[in-house]
């Protein structure tokens, strides 16, 4: 295309933030936003009905600045932030899309070298980012692009995008049946990028981290290991959901993959219920001995069942439930 570099420099950019009560922070990553070096962007602020000052904070920013919009969630839609995404695409104009989080920063020249990268056959620019903690602002990890096979890669959690760190074609998600599931509160972007992989793709990688994922004892990640079985049925959702998505898909050599990541990821949620005698033991417990028996562990589903038992009247039998 001759004239794509042309249409590339004066792209517009979405960034679509939904948030809830993160008006303490919220200002430091539209303050990123400003600072980028590419200038032609939208951000677009959907909130899912905070109860702190954010529509303030809003106010002032969108004063400041035209190409900040703001909206809130509408009431005949879902809770959560997949729906104030969907509705934030519904209300964005750009090119190009990226869903941002509210706690989260750009470096300064993350979306000029998003758009650097574009040629006129990628869907998705992909960048890493830089995990942190929001306290001490250390760095923890940046997410590995390195694979041999995405799918497999992608499905047990050694390979991430974060929800942030593609900017995708707005052509490209128009194409989609849907966008975010509402329905899912947990791995909601695991669940996105994994649908859109799907698709197959056409995928560039930024080998620089343009984004710092501030990590913090409120992320949706953390309600996991506090046993909050609301997030944890959530999450259990979304893995079954992909495993008749691999069979659909003609991908099913990778469902025993996902199989074996319920199964880790469910003795984990055992064992913290069993030491903290939280009753989320039993749907934990049904669950894991579930997806054993489907992987034909007889010994693994014994191990489980000896395991709770000893434990619960013993307080002994924890190493049963190890991997």
């Amino acid at each position: 295309m001759e004239n794509y570099g042309v249409m590339l420099e004066t792209a517009l950019i979405s960034i679509i933030i939904p948030t809830y009560n993160r008006a303490h922070i919220i200002g430091e990553t539209l303050d990123s936003i400003i600072a980028q070096t590419y200038t032609n962007w939208e951000c677009i602020v959907v909130d899912d009905g905070s109860t702190d000052n954010t529509a303030e904070i809003m106010s002032d920013y969108m004063l400041r600045d035209k190409r900040f919009r703001y909206y809130k969630r509408p009431e005949n839609k879902l809770k959560g932030p997949c729906s104030c995404r969907n509705y934030g695409f519904e209300k964005s104009k750009g090119d190009f899309i990226n869903f941002f989080d509210s706690d989260d920063i750009f470096m300064p020249c993350a979306l000029e070298e998003w758009v650097g990268r574009f040629t006129d056959c990628e869907d998705v620019v992909v960048s890493k980012v830089d995990v942190v903690d929001l306290e001490t602002n250390k760095k923890k990890h940046t997410n590995n692009f390195k694979t041999h096979d995405l799918f497999s890669d992608f499905i047990s959690g050694k390979m991430t995008f974060f929800v942030s760190g593609p900017l995708w074609s707005r052509s490209f998600l128009l194409k989609q049946e849907y966008l975010f599931d509402e329905s899912i509160r947990n791995v909601d972007d695991w669940d996105f990028n994994l649908r859109m992989l799907y698709t197959k793709p056409k995928i560039a990688y930024l080998n620089s981290a343009n984004i710092l994922y501030r990590w913090h004892e409120n992320s949706f990640s953390k309600e996991m290991n506090k046993l909050n079985e609301v997030e944890i049925r959530s999450d259990l959702k979304a893995r079954v959901k992909h495993i008749e998505l691999l069979e659909k898909n003609e991908l099913k050599k990778y469902i025993v993959i996902l199989e074996l990541l319920i199964v880790q990821r469910f003795k984990h949620y055992l064992r913290r219920a069993l030491v903290e005698n939280n009753n989320i033991k039993y749907f934990v417990l049904r669950t894991l001995l579930k997806f054993q028996w489907r992987q034909s562990d007889i010994l693994g589903v014994l191990k489980t069942l000896i395991g709770f038992v000893s434990y619960t009247i013993f307080n002994k039998g924890y190493v049963l439930l190890k991997d």
